[in-house]
């Protein structure tokens, strides 16, 4: 069975009482998925390029990779339960043999981080793009109140 997928990018991060919250979406819609501080610090800083003095987690785990000679290729948000969402993240490694796909669980917030830094696609699953709630007005409240709050 294949599954129909629905690209999205990372349209804002918001700090919250518990967290933040990563606004994901396209032009027809924008959810939300929240994460811990520390995770939404790291999306935020791989949104805007933030260099860092010592690699994080994160910067870690690309690296691995790179040493392994394998690439993120894209992140697959392929489930909720109530309000957790679930991921993939789909590798690839190559050699002079053979090209082996490899998929591995992780958290969205993980998989949005690496996505970033290692500028892949974020798609989502067409069932759990079409049960999310379009939060996109209020994206757009909240960036208007930033910019206002900036002049």
């Amino acid at each position: 069975m294949k599954t129909s997928v629905v690209q999205v990018t990372v349209k804002g991060v918001m700090p919250t009482h518990n967290g933040c919250a990563v606004f994901l979406g396209n032009d027809d819609k924008v959810f939300v998925i929240y994460v811990d501080h520390s995770v939404g610090n790291a999306i935020s800083m791989a949104l805007n390029g933030v260099k860092k003095e010592r690699p994080l987690t994160h910067d870690l785990m690309s690296a691995m990779l790179a040493g392994l000679e394998a690439k993120i290729t894209r992140v697959v948000i392929n489930d909720v339960q109530d309000t957790t969402f679930f991921a993939r993240i789909i590798l690839e490694m190559s050699n002079e043999v053979d090209t082996k796909i490899i998929e591995l669980d992780a958290r969205p917030s993980d998989s949005i981080v690496l996505s970033l830094q290692n500028e892949v696609p974020i798609f989502v699953a067409e069932n759990v793009f079409s049960s999310t709630e379009d939060m996109g007005s209020i994206l757009q409240r909240v960036l208007k109140q930033q910019s206002e709050e900036g002049e």
